[in-house]
C-alpha cells in the first residue's frame, strides 16, 4: 500500500512540474518573441510574425533606432529618476500611513481607513484634467515632481502594508521600544521597517513596473523632448505614412523591458521571503 502511495505522489508531483514548466515557459514566450523580433528586419516581421531564432538585423535596427526621437541615454536616466523617486516615496509614506493605522488607537482610525479604500476605487483619469491645471498653474508642468509628489499616497500600498503589518507585527516590541526611550521615527525606521523588508520589497517592484510603464500622465505634463520617459520615446517610434520599421520598434520595448527584469531579479528573493514568513506566522 505505501508503495501505492509513493507511486501516486511520484506522479502527482510530475504533474505539477509538468504544469508548472508550461507557466513557466507560456509566460517567457512573449518576451523571448520580443527579443528574437528586435534582431529581425521589418520584411521578416511582416512576412512572419513569430520565429524563435534571432536574426542578424540588430545593428541595423539599432542604427534605425538612433536616428528616430529615441534617445535610450536620456530615457533611461528620465526614467530611472521617475520611477525611483516615485517608488521610494510610495513604498517609505505608505508603510509610515500603515503603521499609523495599526500601531495606534486613534478615534478616526477606521473612518481613514475607510476613506483610503473609497480613493482607491476611483480610476486615476478622473482627476488628470483638474491635476493638469493645478500643475499648470503654478509652473510644474516639464517638471518630474509632479509625476514622484502623488505616489506618495497611494491607496493600495497603504492597505497591503497594513495587511502585513495586522498579521505580522507584534505590538508587544513596539510597546519594549518605547519603554526603553526610542522615539517613535526611531522606532519605525529601525524595528519596524526590517519587519516589514519582504513587504517593502514586493511592494516596490510593483510600484517601480507601475512608474516605469506609466505613460498617459507624463505624455501630458511632459512636452519638453529632454523630459521624456522611455515609454514616451516608444510611443513615438512611427516610421512615416509608407513605412513603420518594426524591428527598431521592437529594440525599443527590449531596452524599455530590460530595467524591470534587472530591478525584479534583485528583489525578487524577497518576494519568497515574504511568502515563507506568511506561511509560518501562527
Amino acid at each position: 500500500m505505501s508503495v501505492g502511495m509513493s507511486k501516486s505522489r511520484r506522479g502527482y508531483k510530475i504533474i505539477i512540474y509538468i504544469v508548472c514548466t508550461f507557466l513557466a515557459v507560456l509566460s517567457i514566450f512573449p518576451f523571448w518573441i520580443m527579443v528574437v523580433n528586435a534582431t529581425r528586419s521589418t520584411f521578416q516581421i511582416q512576412q512572419s510574425s513569430i520565429s524563435l531564432f534571432p536574426s542578424s538585423f540588430l545593428l541595423s535596427n539599432f542604427k534605425i533606432l538612433m536616428g528616430k526621437t529615441f534617445n535610450p541615454i536620456t530615457g533611461f536616466v528620465n526614467s530611472m529618476i521617475i520611477s525611483t523617486g516615485a517608488t521610494l516615496g510610495a513604498v517609505y509614506v505608505s508603510s509610515l500611513t500603515a503603521y499609523g493605522l495599526v500601531a495606534y488607537n486613534w478615534k478616526l482610525r477606521q473612518p481613514f481607513f475607510t476613506f483610503i479604500m473609497a480613493v482607491l476605487m476611483l480610476p486615476n483619469v478622473v482627476f488628470a484634467i483638474g491635476y493638469y491645471q493645478m500643475m499648470y498653474r503654478i509652473g510644474w508642468t516639464n517638471s518630474f515632481w509632479p509625476l514622484i509628489f502623488p505616489a506618495m499616497a497611494t491607496p493600495a500600498v497603504v492597505f497591503f502594508m497594513r495587511q502585513y503589518l495586522l498579521a505580522t507585527l507584534s505590538l508587544d516590541i513596539v510597546d519594549s521600544a518605547r519603554i526603553d526611550g526610542a522615539k517613535e521615527f526611531y522606532t519605525f525606521n529601525r524595528i519596524i521597517m526590517p519587519i516589514m523588508k519582504p513587504a517593502i520589497a514586493t511592494q516596490a517592484i510593483f510600484q517601480f513596473v507601475f512608474h516605469w510603464n506609466q505613460l498617459f500622465l507624463p505624455t501630458i505634463l511632459l512636452t519638453d523632448n529632454t523630459k521624456y520617459t522611455m515609454p514616451i520615446m516608444v510611443s513615438l517610434l512611427r516610421g512615416d505614412i509608407y513605412k513603420t520599421e518594426f524591428g527598431s520598434v521592437y529594440l525599443g520595448l527590449a531596452l524599455t523591458v530590460l530595467p524591470l527584469f534587472i530591478v525584479y531579479f534583485l528583489l525578487s528573493k524577497y518576494i519568497i521571503a515574504g511568502v515563507a514568513l506568511g506561511a509560518l506566522k501562527e
